[in-house]
């Protein structure tokens, strides 16, 4: 296997005439040969559009090797674990169990996408909260319904490739194996999801749907058994927490346990939403997306009085949703379908928020009730339901109320506001030299055309839950695993996975 890259137009991307000339020129072979694309992403940082080209080329009788298919072992009836939450972190943890032979145990307090798609639905009509099914908890977790972007910084090549294609393995297109920036789609990922769950019950595992985790028996310093639903008791030996970032009541459990958490960094600010034509424009210098090029996307950062302020889960061609976990708070997210078809451009733009910025910083909870804040008092200038406080982005700067909006794909609706009332002043200070900044850098971005939707409150866990960087165990409860988001130590659909899978790495070397 030989591999080449080269860069071409758009058009000729596709021309597989042209890539087979290609590639059989500059690798000079004359013999039969068959190609597979490595990776693909576009360059627009020149007026002429470029389309980088990454393949592995098998020459003469080679083949291209299969697909990815786990192995599933027999099950040793001696060996389980037990596993709180049915995310990213929870599924692939259920998943790499079963591969080393271990039985999974799952809780999910939420439904199955079949259930929960009517409580999202209800969320997006009627503005009804269910506090178990939603847009955060539920199966397959906050990235079911929140469009699966599978972009990471993570640095474990390997790690990511194996979760990339264990999704493939399970019915995602074979482009995210290739994309620089994969994505599944909302539209596509509940279905997927569902593949994986059956799995897991297929091959000897359980899912217990709408069991919520309401308390723990401690003694030693290991957890004795679990509480679901304020009633079925469970003994458990291994006990992964995968319950993501917005699961407060586990944190306040936790805590209640003396079982050590402490406070932690996080983002909050705003989502701001364009028309996609202009980020299109303004990204590929006044072309549109096409046949031959994607919906355009964009990365901002910045440092404002020494604090990080950035682009966040940007949705090109996408929708901005409700993603509130209780009836008295506002909360926004973004998503996009598999196609990236729709008329707008989202992403939240978010301001670093370290425990010293805040009131009480050596409470743990410190972050969370800085959240809770935002969130209600957004609640309470909507008009008490969930539509969202929302502002066009140049009166946002200038501090000008808006007194109409052309257009939001937020559908529960908005509220005009203004930004200054919602939000502390370290907030509105950096967010406003932030979107000044971006404005060099996307000239045009700074416009009324674009709409401020708040809060964007949830891109982490203000939460950190100590473990050891080895054995990935709590520091004081020796078969307690703390993983992924919510227990702060991932950031995404893959990173979460990831996760999940060296905590049932760790386990097994000890269970």
């Amino acid at each position: 296997m030989q591999e080449i890259s080269f860069y071409c137009s758009p058009e000729q991307a596709v021309d597989e005439a042209y890539l087979k000339n290609t590639i059989a020129q500059k690798l000079k072979i004359t013999s039969e040969f068959n190609y597979k694309w490595h990776k693909r992403s576009v360059d627009a940082r020149k007026k002429m559009i470029k389309v980088r080209c990454s393949f592995h080329v098998y020459i003469g009788e080679e083949k291209s090797p299969k697909g990815y298919e786990p192995l599933f072992p027999k099950l040793n009836p001696n060996k389980k674990i037990h596993i709180i939450g049915l995310g990213p972190a929870g599924l692939f943890a259920a998943l790499a169990a079963l591969e080393q032979g271990i039985k999974p145990i799952v809780y999910e307090r939420g439904k199955a996408v079949k259930g929960r798609i009517k409580d999202i639905g209800k969320l997006n009509r009627k503005g009804i909260v269910n506090e178990n099914s939603n847009y955060c908890f539920g199966e397959g977790g906050a990235g079911t319904y929140s469009d699966g972007k599978l972009y990471t910084r993570s640095k474990k090549r390997g790690a990511v490739r194996q979760v990339l294609e264990t999704f493939v393995y399970f019915g995602a297109n074979e482009d995210i194996l290739v994309e620089a920036h994969p994505h599944i789609g909302t539209n596509k990922l509940p279905r997927i999801v569902s593949a994986m769950s059956n799995k897991i019950i297929e091959l000897g595992g359980e899912i217990h749907f709408e069991h919520k985790l309401t308390n723990i028996t401690i003694k030693k310093e290991k957890i004795q058994s679990i509480e679901l639903n304020s009633e079925l008791k469970v003994a458990v030996d291994k006990l992964i927490l995968a319950t993501g970032h917005s699961a407060r009541d586990i944190f306040d459990l936790l805590h209640k346990n003396n079982i050590k958490i402490q406070a932690k960094p996080f983002a909050l600010g705003v989502r701001v939403e364009h028309s996609q034509e202009f980020i299109d424009k303004a990204q590929y210098h006044g072309r549109k997306s096409d046949a031959y090029i994607p919906p355009a996307s964009y990365r901002l950062v910045t440092q404002s009085e020494d604090k990080g302020v950035y682009s966040f889960c940007m949705c090109p061609g996408g929708i901005i949703a409700p993603c509130a976990t209780s009836n008295n708070e506002v909360v926004t997210n973004g998503w996009s379908p598999s196609k990236r078809n729709n008329p707008y451009a989202n992403s939240g733009i978010v301001v670093t928020v370290n425990p010293d910025d805040l009131d009480n910083p050596n409470d743990p909870f410190c972050g969370v009730k800085f959240q809770q804040y935002i969130e209600r008092k957004a609640w309470d200038l909507a008009g008490k339901n969930q539509k969202v406080p929302a502002q066009r982005l140049k009166d946002f700067i200038d501090n000008e109320k808006s007194i109409d909006f052309p257009r939001s794909s937020y559908q529960p609706g908005i509220e005009s506001i203004k930004m200054d009332d919602l939000f502390p002043e370290f907030i509105i200070k950096r967010l406003r030299a932030a979107f000044k900044d971006f404005d060099k850098k996307i000239k045009g971005f700074i416009t009324n055309d674009a709409v401020v939707h708040a809060p964007e409150s949830r891109t982490s866990s203000p939460i950190l839950i100590p473990r050891d960087k080895e054995l990935f165990n709590h520091e004081g409860i020796s078969n307690l695993y703390p993983c992924a988001e919510g227990a702060g130590y991932a950031g995404g659909i893959v990173s979460a996975a990831i996760d999940g899978i060296n905590c049932v790495q760790a386990i097994s070397k000890v269970i």
